[in-house]
C-alpha cells in the first residue's frame, strides 16, 4: 500500500511540475503533502527522496525540498544515454523484426497521422511505437538499460507534445522516417534516425526550459 501511494503521489507531484502548475522555488512540504493526499509521511517522503534523485526538487535554505529550477544541461548527458541505447534496439529490430511486427508498426505510424492534434492519443501511439520497436529488437539487457534510463525522460518527453504543438508534427514525420528505414531493413540509417529522433526531442525540452517552462 505504502509502495502504490508513493508513486500515486509522484506521479501527481511530477505531472504539477512539468506541466508548469508548480515553479521553481515552490515547496514540497511533507507534513502538508501527506495532509493533501490524506497519507502518512512515509510514502511521501519516498516520493519526494527519488524526485530528487532525478533532479526534479532539492533542498531548500531549511531543508525543506523546494522545485528545482531546470537546465537543459541537467538533461542533456540523459537523453544522450537515451538515444545511444534506443538507437542500438532500432538498429538491431531493422535486421530482426518479424513481418507481423512490421505490419504492426505500420499500423500504429498510421494511427499517429490521423489522431489528429490530439496530444494525449499521440503521446500513447508514440509510446506503442517505441515499445514495438524495442520488442523487435530482441535483446533483453538493452531492453532494460532502456526501460531504466527512459523512466527518467518519459514524462518530459510527453511535456513536448503538450507544450509545444509542432513537435507533434515533426514527431510524425520522424518516425515515418525511422518506419521506413526499418522495413527496408536498414539497420545503418535506423540507428541514424532515432538518435536524430532523440535528439529532436532534447532540443524541444531545452527550448521550454529557456523560455522558463
Amino acid at each position: 500500500m505504502t509502495v502504490r501511494a508513493a508513486e500515486t503521489i509522484y506521479n501527481l507531484v511530477l505531472n504539477d511540475i512539468i506541466g508548469g502548475h508548480m515553479r521553481p522555488g515552490d515547496n514540497l512540504a511533507e507534513i502538508a503533502l501527506s495532509e493533501k493526499f490524506d497519507v502518512s509521511r512515509t510514502p511521501v517522503r519516498e516520493a519526494l527522496h527519488r524526485l530528487e534523485q532525478e533532479n526534479l526538487i532539492e533542498r531548500g535554505p531549511r531543508r525543506a525540498y523546494v522545485v528545482r529550477k531546470m537546465q537543459a544541461n541537467d538533461f542533456e548527458d540523459l537523453f544522450e544515454a537515451v538515444g545511444e541505447v534506443e538507437a542500438s534496439l532500432a538498429a538491431l529490430a531493422a535486421q530482426r523484426m518479424s513481418e507481423m511486427q512490421r505490419r504492426q508498426l505500420v499500423m500504429i505510424l498510421t494511427e499517429g497521422k490521423d489522431c489528429g492534434d490530439d496530444t494525449a492519443a499521440y503521446s500513447h501511439i508514440n509510446t506503442r511505437f517505441h515499445a514495438l520497436i524495442n520488442q523487435g529488437a530482441n535483446n533483453e539487457i538493452l531492453n532494460a538499460t532502456h526501460a531504466s534510463l527512459t523512466m527518467r525522460t518519459q514524462a518530459w518527453r510527453v511535456a513536448n507534445f503538450r507544450r509545444d504543438a509542432r513537435r507533434l508534427e515533426t514527431s510524425r514525420v520522424e518516425h515515418g522516417s525511422i518506419t521506413e528505414a526499418i522495413l527496408d531493413a536498414d539497420a545503418n540509417a535506423t540507428r541514424k534516425l532515432m538518435r536524430e529522433h532523440v535528439a529532436s526531442s532534447f532540443l524541444t525540452l531545452a527550448n521550454l526550459l529557456s523560455q522558463g517552462e
